[in-house]
Formats: structure tokens, sequence, C-alpha cells
């Protein structure tokens, strides 16, 4: 018996919920995983609420790290005591341990720990995907990123500076901008008291970026479009404030021939062999030092709630692992 988390309503944190469940035994295509560190995610927040509708009850998280104990007939991907971690497979992370497809697991190089693996894997494929496909950064590039003192975000920063970019990034507050900058953002914009559409023209000699890369949402969503120059790309990839409102596509004629994207990882990492090209590539760039990977913040996995609530009030910075 283990125990996880669980909701049988959507709502706020409140409706988390600890229960104790038999696991069954791994059957074709599947491992059981012992969690050793689980990663909090906003889209975690997205299926609580039922932005993201999932059928109830249902678990919650879709990141982790841990040791296989077993493995269903025919499996050859991963093998008992293998260390591995995961990022984008089903809910239902939210647990000491789940039986599940090995699609999404990856071996672990013995150089990363658990807690970085936990902490790494949705935000750092995420970060790959934006930086190295959704719009291929190059030296000389001048990029803006928001929340930039966030979980993706702080790895965004990293990644874009070995990448040759300028960074412009948005934070909510002082401490956040220090963050910002330790982690390599060269400008940073606090959008509570500035106008930060105004700050990138300023920045950018009036030209505006190539890309914005927002997880934001709603509330950045006009300034997103005001800071890109003729042709931008608009990148928006998460929804911290609430959906983007609906807009007339000539808006983006008006603005300067723009594009718009919402990317998902599940659309980038859609076959195995991308999936683990894209690790292979996020794991390269933390052991060599080029992206530190932050865990500011760890929960009990039975304060699951209590890590909901700070995340959305935008009090954590960097990644929060929760443990079980």
């Amino acid at each position: 018996m283990v125990t996880k988390i669980q909701i049988s309503e959507v709502g706020g944190p409140e409706v988390l919920t600890t229960v104790d469940v038999d696991l069954v035994e791994p059957g074709p295509g599947e491992a059981l995983v012992r969690h050793t560190a689980i990663g909090l995610n906003y889209i975690d927040t997205y299926h609580r609420t039922g932005l993201y509708p999932v059928d109830l009850p249902s678990g919650l998280g879709i990141e982790a790290a841990g040791v296989v104990e077993a493995v269903g007939p025919g499996v050859t991907e991963v093998s008992p005591g293998d260390r591995v971690a995961y990022g984008g497979g089903p809910v239902g992370a939210y647990a000491q341990a789940r039986v599940m497809s090995v699609a999404p697991l990856v071996p672990l190089p013995d150089d990363i720990d658990d807690l970085q693996a936990a902490a790494m894997m949705i935000k750092g494929l995420t970060a790959q995907y934006l930086l190295r496909q959704t719009f291929v950064v190059k030296p000389g590039d001048t990029v803006l990123i928001h929340a930039a003192a966030g979980g993706v975000g702080l790895l965004l920063c990293q990644w874009a500076v070995h990448l040759g970019a300028t960074v412009i990034g948005t934070v909510g507050n002082d401490q956040k901008a220090d963050l910002a900058r330790a982690h390599g953002c060269h400008h940073t914009i606090v959008y509570t008291r500035e106008d930060f559409a105004q700050r990138v023209r300023d920045l950018t000699a009036g030209k505006g970026v190539p890309v914005v890369y927002d997880s934001v949402g709603k509330e950045t969503w006009e300034g997103s479009l005001d800071s890109l120059a003729l042709r931008g790309l608009m990148v928006s990839y998460g929804n911290a404030s609430g959906p983007v409102p609906a807009f007339e596509p000539g808006v983006l004629a008006l603005k300067g021939s723009l594009f718009v994207t919402r990317p998902t990882l599940f659309s980038y990492a859609a076959t195995r062999e991308q999936l683990l090209a894209m690790a292979d590539e996020l794991f390269d760039v933390v052991r060599s030092g080029v992206v530190k990977v932050s865990v500011r913040q760890t929960f009990p996995l039975a304060e699951a709630a209590d890590a909901h609530r700070a995340l959305e009030a935008r009090e954590t910075t960097g990644s929060t692992v929760l443990l079980p």
C-alpha cells in the first residue's frame, strides 16, 4: 500500500486529499517506480482547477524521479534498480510509488541527482524545445523571458545566455530581479511598477525583440505583442495569470506581421526517440555547469496543498520539489 494525493472534484488547493492505495503488478509496457522526489509544476494547478480537465477522481503531478522496482512482461527500456525520471507522463506523480507506462521514463546519469531530476524534467525539457526548436536562439539575438525568476525562467536565462543571446527578463519584485540576474539575465524589469513593453523598446533602440517567451498569459499578453519586432514570434506557453483573451488575428498584422504559437512539451516529445534526444541535450548542459538547476523550496508530499498555495501566490522562486 502506498500514499498518494488525489482530487475528486476541481477547485482550490483544499480539494487535494491524501489516500492509501494498493498497487497492481506492472503489465506489458509498464514499470513500478518508487518515487524519491516529485516535481511541482504550474500545470498541476490547471489539472486541479479544471482548466485542463482530467477524469475524476484523479491523481496529480506529471514529473518525478525514482527507482524502478519491477517491470512488466516484454519491457526492455528500463530494468529493476534503474534510476529514472520522467516529465510529461500521465497524471499521478503525487504518490510514493506508481505503476506507469515506460514510454516517458528516462534513465538518469549517475551525475544527475534525484532532486535535480525531479526539478528539471518538465522545466528543462520545456526550456530545450523553446530555445532549440520553437525559436532557435542564435548568438546576437535579444529575447524577452517572462517570469524570469521562476522554474522555467531561470533555466531559460542561463541556457539563452550560453547560446549567445542578450536576455531581458520580467519579474515581480526586486528580490526576484536579483535572482534572475544571478542566473545570467542581462536586464530585469519589475513589471509591477514598470511598463515592460516600453522598457523593451528602450533597451532595443525601438526595434523590439524577435521572440517573447510568455508563461504568464492574460496579464502580459498585450505587452508581449507590443514588445515584438517586425515578424516577431510570440511564444505563449503558460497561463499563470489566466488564459490569454480572445483576439482578432488582424491585430497581428497591425503590430508588424507577428506570429503566435502555443507549444506543448507533449507535441515536441511525441516519440521516445525525440524525448531521449531532448533529455540528452538537457543533461549535457546541466552536467557541464552551463545550466544550474535551482531547487529553492521543498514540501513533504502530504503538504502538497500548501505547495500549490505558495506557487499560485507567486511566493516561490526556481523549482519546488515534493518529498514522498
